[in-house]
């Protein structure tokens, strides 16, 4: 008889997929996208539930289903009856966020189990990045194969990385840019992660910068077909529809829709071209983990953070 085995998964698109695939083990599914909004370092409590109902509410205008979310976790209350753990999460940095924030939990409902990192994303022989949704029933098993366990430094090095998430001086994780580990994708997610707050020459983060980079290149025809490239296009962020949708909203004021085509105006062209800094005019309260977005932008020269002078 096989180990009893607990799956986490990314999300019910996978736990679908591995179910329909006949993995032994019982499925954990992941419900929550940690890379936006506000986060705590304890996660399975009333008020991790209760300000990220409010945070996706009123930020996305969507129902938060803790229950849903509960009943998973709940899951982990019994961790003496299996003998491992299996991580599927993916190489971008919404999973990233999802996977140091899964590691941190299960240590502290003090699992003891292996916990193994099933990788994704690097196909061999070809060029494009891949999720799990895009894999073969064969690619899938594969990257099963060769599953490696996480050691103790690993699990040490998540438990930091979320911890720092969940404060606010995300500069510390510059260090863990460079710490060697088994996350082999974490470096480029860290990096992306910095340029999620504003640059200090245009006030635009990278996600905001890139959609008016897509606008400026491609015939792009309206918002809906901006979301389209946005999702191909946006490299290690692993965001979803709703998030690159919120954020093509808010940068309305760089680009014109008319003719059946956005152009960007003025505003836009200025703004790509670093000659005006638009901080001011992009205010919100947005927050990633522990620190709000506002507080600090991205001085490239030296790849760090600066507090906002206010």
């Amino acid at each position: 008889m096989g180990k009893k085995t607990l799956h986490i998964t990314n999300g019910g698109v996978l736990t679908e997929y591995l179910t329909k695939l006949d993995f032994e083990g019982d499925m954990l599914t992941w419900h929550e996208m940690l890379c936006v909004g506000p986060t705590t370092k304890e996660i399975d409590n009333d008020y991790f539930f209760s300000i990220r109902k409010n945070f996706i509410e009123s930020t996305y205008n969507i129902p938060y289903k803790a229950e849903v979310f509960k009943k998973e976790l709940d899951k982990l209350s019994e961790l003496e009856s299996y003998e491992e753990v299996i991580l599927w999460f993916e190489y971008d940095l919404f999973c990233h966020i999802n996977m140091i924030a899964a590691i941190s939990l299960l240590k502290q409902k003090k699992c003891q189990l292996p916990i193994n990192l099933v990788n994704c994303g690097k196909i061999e022989g070809e060029k494009q990045l891949k999720g799990f949704g895009e894999l073969t029933p064969e690619q899938i098993q594969l990257n099963y194969e060769n599953r490696i366990q996480l050691n103790v430094d690993d699990i040490a090095f998540a438990q930091k990385a979320w911890r720092i998430y969940c404060e606010n001086d995300h500069n510390l994780l510059k260090e863990l840019i460079v710490r060697p580990s088994n996350y082999i994708y974490m470096s480029n997610c860290l990096k992306a992660h910095m340029k999620r707050f504003p640059d200090t020459r245009s006030g635009l983060n990278m996600m905001e910068y890139n959609l008016l980079k897509l606008i400026n290149e491609y015939k792009i025809k309206d918002r809906h077909h901006l979301l389209g490239y946005g999702l191909h296009y946006q490299g290690y962020y692993g965001y979803g529809d709703i998030q690159i949708k919120r954020i093509i909203d808010n940068i309305s004021i760089f680009y014109d829709e008319k003719e059946e085509q956005l152009t960007l105006n003025r505003n836009g062209h200025l703004a790509l071209e670093h000659q005006k800094n638009f901080f001011e005019e992009m205010k919100s309260d947005f927050q990633f983990g522990g620190v709000k977005k506002l507080d600090f932008q991205y001085l490239k020269t030296e790849s760090k953070l600066v507090n906002t002078i206010k």
